[in-house]
């Protein structure tokens, strides 16, 4: 567990039409410009194989297409997300482009987590 949203290192995904790709990624930087170590990239198909680290690794230029045929932005913040994440997500829903985002808030009322001494069972204080 993380002590707050998206500070495990790993991207929330945004998934953005190609349509006009380029300003909806400068739009979504402008949303979250001054968050110290916020970073925004575009998600590309494949890896450069040369690379030995992830943090080495360097992305080719064809961008990653979902099943839908639209692109992934993965919106990384070093120190997780702050502020009301209600707001944050109606933030990025609203930006022209955006089709969807991997916050996921609201879905589950309950998280189960195996820990070495058992099971804790972690359950939403608003159910929202």
């Amino acid at each position: 567990l993380v002590p707050r949203l998206a500070a495990s290192g790993l991207a929330v995904p945004v998934e953005i039409i190609p349509f006009g790709w380029a300003l909806t990624l400068r739009r979504l930087q402008s949303l979250f410009d001054g968050v110290p170590g916020f970073n925004l990239k575009l998600r590309t198909a494949s890896i450069n194989a040369k690379a030995t680290t992830f943090d080495e690794k360097e992305w080719d230029s064809e961008p990653f297409v979902t099943d839908n045929k639209n692109y992934i932005a993965d919106l990384f913040f070093e120190n997780g997300i702050h502020g009301d994440l209600r707001v944050i997500s109606d933030a990025i829903l609203r930006i022209t482009g955006v089709v969807e985002h991997g916050l996921f808030l609201g879905l589950a009322s309950s998280v189960v987590v195996a820990q070495k001494d058992g099971v804790v069972v972690m359950k939403s204080i608003d159910n929202n």
